[in-house]
């Protein structure tokens, strides 16, 4: 039997017969994510990416349109928390997660959880390729919320403004460039199949 078929056999019997959990979804701007929504240099890493780069090389087109973003203005940026002034200051990217993992492993939230009713935020303020090469260099041992240039919180609403309008993303889609972003968090908002856990 083929991996692929193996594969589908057990999301079957998963959907079929496995346990049910209730995971948080959040929104931006009215419109839901599930696992991550970002501004400033995610945001342009995935607009670049997307089209006839990613068809041709892959994930290897973040790796590129990464580099190619290390230098990107920073953008003066207010954050509330809960209603509460949390951050002030230039942003190169700022991080919003349901769970705490990005693409290729790298570990931006260490200790979110989807289903624990918060979203956890991130500001990184690294400027320039040096800067961000440290930045990253830390989440690759999952320890960038250790970093001089980044700042982490959790909460149940963030208002975020920024001085001009700035690329977005949900969960990897981007999206038109906003000076404002709303977003929230529904608990309990989805069910998921998951594995028992005696399987």
């Amino acid at each position: 039997m083929s991996a692929s078929r193996r594969t589908s056999g057990v999301a079957v019997d998963i959907g079929l017969h496995g346990a049910r959990r209730q995971f948080d979804v959040g929104s931006m701007n009215g419109e839901h994510f599930a696992v991550m929504a970002g501004a400033g240099f995610d945001a342009l890493m995935i607009r670049d990416a997307d089209g006839v780069l990613k068809e041709r090389i892959g994930r290897a087109a973040y790796i590129w349109t990464g580099a190619k973003n290390l230098r990107a203005q920073r953008v003066d940026t207010r954050i509330q928390v809960d209603g509460v002034k949390w951050f002030t200051g230039k942003t190169s990217c700022v991080l919003v997660g349901n769970v705490g993992t990005l693409m290729g492993a790298l570990t931006a939230f260490p200790n979110a959880e989807p289903d624990d009713g918060v979203l956890e935020i991130g500001v990184v303020t690294a400027a320039g390729a040096l800067q961000w090469m440290r930045t990253l260099a830390r989440t690759a041992v999952g320890k960038g919320d250790k970093s001089p240039f980044v700042r982490t919180t959790r909460g149940t609403k963030f208002d975020i403004r920024f001085a001009e309008k700035t690329a977005y993303e949900l969960d990897g889609g981007d999206r038109k460039p906003k000076a404002r972003l709303r977003v929230k968090v529904h608990p309990n908002a989805i069910t998921v199949c998951v594995p028992e856990p005696s399987r």
